[in-house]
């Protein structure tokens, strides 16, 4: 089962880390012609309750079972998260246009607190590309995808932590300190803010995870199934399947769960995971 995940794993990653050597079809057309591309993070800001689809080709609300873009960017967010109210954090790289104008190739840490349509730099401008972005409370934490390193700290002041191969983190604000990160070898867990991680024992081996409250993790499996905890992660019951091999996940809460196929399907449940209606389909 680890080696399949292990194989799972890779193409997953191989299959969002569409960085920007990746060619739009055509090269001439405009950012609103391009459409999401592959789908890299999901969201919901608390300010609107506006669903926020992050992709290949910049940042999209969803509206009516469309797909509407937020701004004029075309950026690659690899790694996005919803921080709070009109509140986001976002990785990747620039638009193909700004790279051959000069732009480093790679984004580091931004956020906006216009819920998107506008960004400012953080840290590590044109050094970092977080493919995974976590908030709990005033801490954000980062997974580098060009170096393996974990990064966390408070806005601009970052700092390393462990190295690690892995797909994706979660932590909360009821215990920032407490991140959980899935891995080729199961899912692990850091009780000292990333700085070293042990084997989360009896946890169902998860491509995706998120903490929804106290002791309260949610994640979903290589195949698709949900797999839920109460007690931090020590006993673990399954829940309902998505209908796909999810390529990006989020908690919203508890029973709200967003997921996201490789094809731009966006799937939602508002029942902590026991089944999912498909909310957008491209």
């Amino acid at each position: 089962m680890i080696k399949k995940f292990a194989t799972v794993l890779v193409l997953t990653i191989g299959l969002t880390a569409c960085g920007s050597d990746v060619k739009a079809p055509e090269p001439a057309a405009q950012p609103s012609e391009l459409g999401v591309g592959h789908v890299h993070g999901l969201g919901v800001d608390p300010a609107t309750g506006k669903t926020y689809v992050a992709g290949h080709f910049g940042l999209f609300t969803l509206e009516n079972k469309k797909l509407v873009r937020v701004g004029d960017r075309d950026a690659d967010h690899m790694g996005f998260t919803v921080a709070g109210p009109k509140t986001f954090y976002a990785s990747g790289h620039p638009a193909e246009a700004d790279i051959a104008a000069g732009q480093a190739p790679h984004l580091g840490l931004i956020r906006s607190s216009d819920s998107g349509l506008t960004w400012e730099q953080v840290a590590l401008a044109g050094k970092a590309d977080f493919h995974a972005l976590q908030v709990a409370g005033t801490t954000v934490y980062g997974y580098d995808s060009q170096t393996g390193q974990i990064w966390r700290g408070k806005g601009a002041d970052l700092k390393p932590a462990a190295r690690l191969d892995l797909l994706d983190l979660a932590a909360s604000a009821d215990a920032p300190a407490r991140l959980y990160a899935t891995t080729p070898d199961g899912v692990k867990v850091s009780s000292d803010s990333g700085k070293s991680f042990e084997a989360l024992k009896d946890a169902p081996l998860l491509s995706f995870l998120d903490v929804t409250g106290k002791d309260h993790v949610v994640g979903v499996a290589p195949d698709g199934r949900m797999h839920t905890s109460t007690d931090g992660g020590s006993t673990w019951q399954p829940g309902g399947r998505l209908p796909m091999q999810a390529v990006a996940f989020t908690a919203v809460s508890t029973d709200r769960l967003l997921a996201a196929a490789m094809d731009g399907t966006v799937y939602e449940s508002t029942n902590a995971g026991m089944d999912f209606t498909t909310v957008y389909q491209p």
